[in-house]
């Protein structure tokens, strides 16, 4: 699978663990940056090209990473067509995408590990979109909305 990922300073030690493992488990990874620490940095830089990215290729999918994935989950979503979750454990991951049918999971570092990280991200890419009826309406419903409300 191909997964897009993107970071800022706080997430940058996290991001580069993310890419080595996803590329030992045989996933094509496309880096958004941030490509070196920096702190002065901002995660709209990198997210944004990331979330635009995965919209553009849908059977992708993507990670976006800061201190607290707030920020982050924020400024993917500003993409449209970008269902970014914001992730603190693996249930979370997994009903994302079973049930909302995210494209992009956003970590917080500070509050997440690698090794739960990785776990994260696996459950998020491992767990497909239901396609249960009442998911799938309440999923178009939302793109509906974005459709007639943002250009």
């Amino acid at each position: 699978m191909r997964v897009h990922i993107a970071t800022d300073h706080a997430a940058f030690e996290l991001k580069e663990y993310l890419v080595e493992q996803l590329r030992g488990a045989g996933h094509e990874v496309v880096d958004h940056g941030a490509a070196a620490y920096d702190a002065e940095d901002d995660y709209p830089d990198t997210c944004i090209p990331c979330a635009e990215a995965v919209v553009a290729d849908p059977e992708s999918l993507g990670i976006v990473l800061g201190g607290s994935g707030n920020g982050e989950q924020l400024a993917a979503n500003r993409v449209k067509g970008c269902r970014a979750i914001l992730a603190y454990s693996v249930e979370i991951a997994r009903l994302g995408r079973e049930h909302n049918n995210a494209n992009v999971v956003s970590l917080g570092a500070r509050f997440t590990g690698n090794e739960e990280g990785w776990e994260i991200v696996q459950a998020f890419l491992e767990q497909p979109f239901t396609q249960e009826e009442r998911h799938a309406r309440r999923v178009a419903k939302m793109s509906s909305y974005e459709d007639a409300h943002r250009g």
